[in-house]
């Protein structure tokens, strides 16, 4: 328990939840102060405690008006059901909540204008947090369906670039209901520097993801995905297409022909360890 309670530690409060609360102080909605910060609370502690039930290395917990981000030390190579498991657990503690605040209803320990306002925040907290745009639990959830398919840095890119359509629908939608709703442009341009963020950095995440795979420890079975490449393709090419939770192969050809083979491993303690960031495939087939 001790262990889980040193989650409180890591939690911050972003500046634009700041805002908000601000806003609500000034228009004195303290009701809905309270109601928005235990429901955000709540679900991202459930992230928290799930990733850290994981022995995942979690650097930080920042509290949104909509959620929640944990700062892991991971970067893809924790199994894609441990990933999956993580984000739910966030969505899912809106339904006990949910259930809760309606225990509380028909015991008449709370009004139903209270219960009618709970509901709202909660229903609205947990739709918005499952649209499919990066950095919510829709858009982590697109890079998990995406990664079971694509090598990383493929799937990387399919979950930015379908974040950033479904983001332009939900402004354009939400703006024609709600054109002068202060809060919601607050957080389009928070979603939309985040995406930026991301893109920014992309290649970053890459290599960390590489450079995980090469120096940490990896508990998950893989499932076996040979990749077939020619020995005239550079190093740095065939570990872009590395994906998450497949161990590969890399099987040697030359002029179409089978000429050798070789485990993954040995193209990262190539890249990583050798430096041989410019070297060919063909190159390792000697060195090795």
């Amino acid at each position: 328990m001790n262990n889980y309670l040193t989650l409180l530690q890591k939690i911050h409060i972003h500046p634009l939840l700041w805002v908000i609360i601000g806003i609500s102080v000034i228009t004195a909605n303290f009701k809905t102060v309270l109601l928005l910060l235990l429901i955000v609370f709540v679900h991202e502690m459930g992230h928290a405690m799930s990733a850290h039930f994981f022995s995942w290395r979690i650097k930080s917990i920042m509290l949104l008006p909509f959620g929640g981000v944990a700062e892991v030390d991971e970067y893809g190579n924790r199994s894609l059901k441990q990933e999956l498991i993580v984000m739910v657990s966030g969505p899912v503690q809106h339904l006990w909540l949910q259930g809760g605040a309606y225990v509380l209803l028909i015991t008449n320990v709370i009004g139903s204008a209270d219960y009618q306002l709970f509901t709202f925040y909660n229903v609205s907290i947990l739709l918005f947090n499952l649209l499919p745009v990066w950095p919510l639990d829709g858009g982590k959830l697109l890079f998990i369906l995406f990664s079971k398919y694509f090598p990383y840095k493929k799937a990387h890119y399919y979950m930015i670039a379908t974040s950033i359509i479904f983001l332009l629908l939900y402004a354009v939608i939400s703006l024609f209901f709600s054109p002068n709703l202060m809060n919601l442009l607050i957080i389009i341009m928070f979603l939309i520097y985040s995406l930026y963020h991301e893109y920014k950095n992309r290649m970053y995440g890459c290599l960390r993801f590489l450079m995980e795979r090469y120096y940490g420890k990896r508990e998950m079975i893989y499932q076996l995905k040979p990749i077939v490449v020619d020995e005239s393709e550079l190093v740095y090419n065939v570990l872009l297409q590395f994906q998450r939770g497949c161990k590969h192969l890399i099987i040697v050809e030359r002029n179409g022909a089978k000429v050798s083979e070789m485990d993954e491993n040995e193209l990262l303690h190539a890249y990583f360890a050798n430096k041989l960031t410019d070297s060919k495939v063909g190159d390792l087939l000697y060195a090795y």
